[in-house]
């Protein structure tokens, strides 16, 4: 059987980013950025005052106390987005609000919490010192700064600095568009009633979900049976709208194989057995003239959910312009005995917690099965059990893959 990190770098050696396209900052979340991004100004562009306040000459207020108030008559209201021309001389003050040009002559602000607030004059109770509550033009980017460099994933506060140096649109690459396909004949719509030997269909929720939680857009379609005809026939209408495509159940070895039986002829898609529990049967290939990465899983929930983890979310890094890495894992004493069958690498699922004295534990939940999802949803992490270990003792150090 071929090993994990065999299996993985096959698949990573063929992925490619996909090529970036200019997006607008509304569609760009979650993209990787594909250029370098500076401002064309400084920021903030001119010097405005952070708070509510008065705009004064610092030497004018210089006495102020409690006990003894300066007096200033007030001259004008400022608010953000004045545009006209300011000034502040000798011996009166502009009423400010926060975010307002810093009119010339002024060098501090005093808050308006420092005084009693009049709009005709103020009585100030307190000395602001030079540049008191000011914003310095370029305090936060110099004009032409760098503000964001190629790699970096758009989030919030990305996409707000891309706005806020005045870009409408980005050069990025695209979250991946991802097709799930569950097979099964056995398989219903959750929602509707089951009959004899039928079960509700989970797979794709789950695998929908995952894929948007490592950053692809994810498309669900119904399940389709037992019939390769019916899975390539609905394959080929998906590809025209996908990145990749991740289908699950029909690679086995018995019979009603409907992936492999309809893949397996076109040549690029290889089947292999892989060192791994859960998950042994996996599939891989690109499709179509586009080279369109096909992710195709085992049927059991868990054996599924595991291969998510270890190859395809590493692959849609890649396919995002992100470093493509196996899953990174954490050093955890294990509270429970551990058992693994010999020559494969296991991947238990466990509850990662800490130790009183703040060391990593990890617990086994009770049900390893493949098909058990219930225990799944109540783990939060993998054990690993390296492919020469059968067993490990109560208080074994391992590695685990929090989830």
């Amino acid at each position: 059987m071929k090993t994990v990190d065999a299996h993985l770098a096959e698949i990573l050696a063929a992925v490619r980013p996909l090529d970036p396209v200019e997006l607008d900052l509304d569609a760009a979340l979650g993209a990787t950025l594909a250029e370098d991004v500076t401002s064309p100004v400084a920021l903030p562009p001119f010097d405005n005052s952070a708070m509510d306040g008065y705009a004064v000459r610092a030497a004018d207020v210089a006495a102020a106390a409690d006990d003894a108030p300066v007096v200033l008559p007030v001259t004008v209201d400022v608010a953000a987005g004045d545009t006209a021309p300011r000034r502040v001389e000798p011996g009166l003050v502009t009423r400010i609000m926060t975010g307002a040009p810093l009119p010339d002559g002024a060098d501090a602000v005093v808050p308006v919490e420092w005084t009693d607030g009049g709009t005709v004059k103020v009585a100030i109770r307190r000395a602001a010192p030079l540049g008191n509550a000011i914003r310095r033009s370029g305090e936060d980017v110099l004009a032409g700064g760098l503000v964001l460099t190629a790699g970096a994933v758009l989030g919030p506060a990305q996409l707000g600095i891309l706005a806020g140096v005045g870009r409408r649109t980005v050069l990025a690459h695209p979250r991946p568009r991802v097709v799930v396909l569950s097979t099964g004949a056995e398989l219903v719509e959750p929602g509707t009633p089951l009959g004899h030997g039928q079960i509700w269909e989970s797979n794709s929720f789950t695998m929908v979900a995952a894929v948007r939680q490592a950053g692809g857009e994810a498309y669900r379609r119904r399940a389709v049976g037992d019939d390769p005809a019916e899975f390539l026939a609905t394959l080929n209408g998906l590809l025209g709208e996908a990145d990749a495509v991740i289908t699950t159940g029909g690679i086995s070895m018995g019979a009603y194989e409907p992936v492999k039986e309809a893949l397996s002829p076109l040549g690029p898609i290889r089947f292999e057995k892989i060192a791994m529990q859960p998950g042994m049967p996996q599939g891989f290939g690109l499709l179509g003239e586009r080279g369109v990465p096909i992710f195709t899983l085992p049927g059991n929930p868990v054996s599924s959910y595991v291969s998510f983890v270890l190859y395809v979310k590493p692959a849609l890094a890649r396919m995002r312009g992100l470093p493509a890495t196996p899953p990174a894992t954490v050093t955890a004493t294990t509270m429970a005995p551990l058992r693994s069958p010999a020559g494969r690498r296991s991947f238990l699922r466990g509850v990662l917690g800490v130790a009183d004295g703040g060391a990593a534990t990890v617990v086994p939940v009770h049900g390893q099965g493949s098909h058990q999802l219930a225990a799944l949803a109540g783990a939060n992490a993998l054990i690993v059990v390296p492919e020469d270990v059968t067993g490990l003792p109560e208080g074994a150090t391992v590695e685990v893959i929090p989830l």
